[in-house]
C-alpha cells in the first residue's frame, strides 16, 4: 500500500489563497559530487498521491514522477552546488543559501522546508521535520533534487569507471573509500569531509 502526504500545510495555506514552495534537498551525506536543492510550487488544490519522500518510492517511479512535476508544477527550481562552494561554506550553509534564494525567486507568500529553518528569509517560512513525508510540495522537491543528482554522477561514473559512482552516488561506501584510497582524490570530492582530508593528509605523509 503506497504511502501518502498528509499536506496539512498546503490544506491551510490554500484555503487562505496563499502559494507555497516546498524546499528539499539531495546529496548533504556524499564525499563526491554537488549538492541539489529544489524547490516546487503547485497550483492550489493540486493532488498526486504517488507524490511521496524520493527515498520512500522506486527508482523508476522516481524518474516518471520528476517528469510530471516539471510538466505540472506552477513553478520549479532546482540548485546544483558544486564541491567547491560546499568546501568554503560548510554543507549547512550551502544548503541553507540555495534555499534562500529560491524561496526569495519563487512567486509565493510561504515557504515550506523539510527541517531547515531559514532566519534571513522576509517570506513565512515553516521548518517541518519529515517534510518530504508530510507535504507534496516538499516531497515533489525531494524528487527533482533526487533525479538531478543521481542522473550528474551516473554521468560521472562514465567519466571515472574505477570510482562506483553508479552504485553509490557519492556516499562513503566501503566500495568508495578503498577507490579513494586506492586512486586518490578527484577535483568532484568535498576536500572539508573527513575521508577525503584523511587520503589527502596521508598523500602528505608519504
Amino acid at each position: 500500500m503506497s504511502k501518502h502526504t498528509t499536506n496539512e500545510y498546503e490544506t491551510l495555506y490554500w484555503g487562505q489563497s496563499r502559494l507555497i514552495v516546498g524546499l528539499d534537498e539531495a546529496g548533504r551525506g556524499p564525499l563526491a559530487g554537488p549538492l541539489v536543492v529544489a524547490g516546487v510550487v503547485f497550483n492550489q488544490g493540486y493532488e498526486n498521491d504517488d507524490i511521496y519522500d524520493s527515498k520512500g518510492i522506486s527508482l523508476k517511479k522516481r524518474e516518471s514522477l520528476y517528469d510530471l512535476i516539471l510538466e505540472e508544477a506552477k513553478e520549479y527550481f532546482i540548485e546544483i552546488i558544486e564541491p567547491k562552494v560546499i568546501d568554503d561554506e560548510n554543507i549547512y550553509r550551502a544548503t541553507q543559501n540555495a534555499m534562500d534564494r529560491i524561496a526569495s525567486k519563487a512567486s509565493v507568500g510561504v515557504v515550506l522546508t523539510d527541517a531547515m529553518p531559514l532566519p534571513n528569509q522576509t517570506k513565512e517560512v515553516v521548518s517541518l521535520i519529515k517534510g518530504d513525508q508530510k507535504s507534496i510540495s516538499i516531497a515533489a522537491a525531494s524528487i527533482l533534487a533526487k533525479v538531478t543528482r543521481d542522473r550528474i554522477m551516473i554521468e560521472y561514473d562514465k567519466q571515472y569507471p574505477a570510482y562506483g559512482f553508479k552504485q553509490h552516488k557519492g556516499y562513503p561506501t566501503k566500495q568508495h573509500l578503498e577507490a579513494l584510497e586506492k586512486y586518490g582524490v578527484l577535483e568532484i570530492h568535498r576536500r572539508s569531509y573527513g575521508p577525503v582530508q584523511n587520503c589527502l593528509q596521508m598523500k602528505l605523509d608519504l
